[in-house]
């Protein structure tokens, strides 16, 4: 059957207008955000405003929820006038980061020096220096080894003992039975410490340092290790090698040590010992002196010192008996720099 021409052109008009509302439809879902969201991602709670799409009439958006913090939500004012003042501006409300927190961080102190303690022994045979006594040095202490046996090292260093040297090992298989005793406690107490050898002159000297480093706890609050060379008529070596062989046994020992302890060695001698072996020898080493009866620039003349031990019968409360007694070449100050430099500062003259 034939159709006339006017309803084919009806029909397809129709069809041409129905996909025209279809694709507009659609233009307007594309503008519209998804509905769909992770569990991870909370939906806003606010209404998305109305968009005007074609000639449709505007939609009333639904009443903002009251926030639970705040008042209602101020409608905006695009247009309201804003008051305005010279210079910089300054905010209404401080920045958070220039807030204090509740609990705020307190900065650790810097430790503060050791108290040092005047000198208050006694000597049992008291000597006269005249105006170098050394009682006129601010920082005194002792040395002390097994034959002390039992110190109270608290009465100790209030009597002046701010320091002390306490011996560890003889020769290459000697440990001094008191060494551990001493050195826990006497840190304990406060003072700095320090521990010396007793050089053997019938041990090699890479077999005595072993045994002081195996021996002798390596601490960054300790004081140098001091090597103690001298003649002792008493000691099982009677050997007393030539000059030259003894600068060479001391130079390998206080190699070892300084580069197992990161610290200068310092060296502990008599008078008798320093005259036949030490004068004018290792210019770059402190220098522990005994000089019992003299200053001594007198006894040592052009040695450099970094300590005196200027007695051998000291009395103080906290020992039985008599101690030796030493003191630091230099002021308060001074005693604190050095052990706060890694005691590595020059000895002085």
């Amino acid at each position: 059957m034939r159709f006339t021409a006017l309803p084919v052109v009806l029909l397809a008009g129709l069809v041409l207008s129905g996909c025209g509302f279809s694709s507009n439809r659609d233009r307007v879902a594309a503008q519209q955000p998804s509905r769909e969201t992770t569990s991870s991602v909370a939906r806003s709670l606010a209404p998305m405003p109305a968009a005007n799409v074609g000639t449709a009439a505007p939609q009333a958006a639904p009443p903002q929820e009251m926030l639970a913090w705040a008042g209602p939500v101020p409608e905006p004012q695009a247009f309201a006038p804003v008051a305005r003042t010279a210079g910089m501006p300054v905010p209404s409300e401080r920045p958070i980061a220039l807030l204090a927190p509740e609990n705020p961080a307190i900065e650790e102190a810097p430790p503060r020096r050791g108290q040092i303690y005047s000198h208050r022994f006694r000597d049992a045979k008291p000597i006269n220096f005249g105006s170098r006594s050394p009682r006129k040095l601010a920082v005194h202490g002792v040395d002390v080894s097994r034959w002390q046996g039992e110190i109270n090292w608290t009465k100790l260093r209030t009597q002046g003992a701010n320091f002390a040297y306490i011996k560890a090992t003889d020769g290459g298989d000697h440990l001094d039975p008191m060494f551990k005793k001493n050195w826990r406690r006497a840190k304990e107490a406060g003072l700095k410490r320090g521990a010396y050898h007793f050089f053997y002159w019938c041990r090699t000297a890479g077999e005595q340092a072993d045994w002081f480093i195996r021996n002798v706890p390596r601490e960054a609050s300790a004081l140098p290790p001091v090597i103690d060379v001298e003649w002792n008529g008493e000691s099982s070596c009677k050997r007393r090698p030539s000059r030259e062989r003894v600068l060479e046994k001391m130079q390998v020992f206080m190699d070892k040590l300084e580069r197992h302890y990161g610290q200068r060695p310092i060296i502990y001698t008599a008078p008798d010992f320093y005259r036949d072996n030490l004068k004018g020898a290792f210019p770059n080493h402190p220098f522990w002196l005994r000089s019992v009866a003299a200053h001594p620039s007198k006894v040592y003349p052009g040695r450099k010192w970094l300590f005196w031990q200027y007695s051998g019968s000291g009395l103080s409360h906290g020992v039985d008996g008599r101690i030796d007694l030493n003191v630091f070449h230099g002021s308060e100050d001074e005693w604190h720099s050095w052990v706060a430099a890694g005691s590595r500062l020059a000895s002085r003259d």
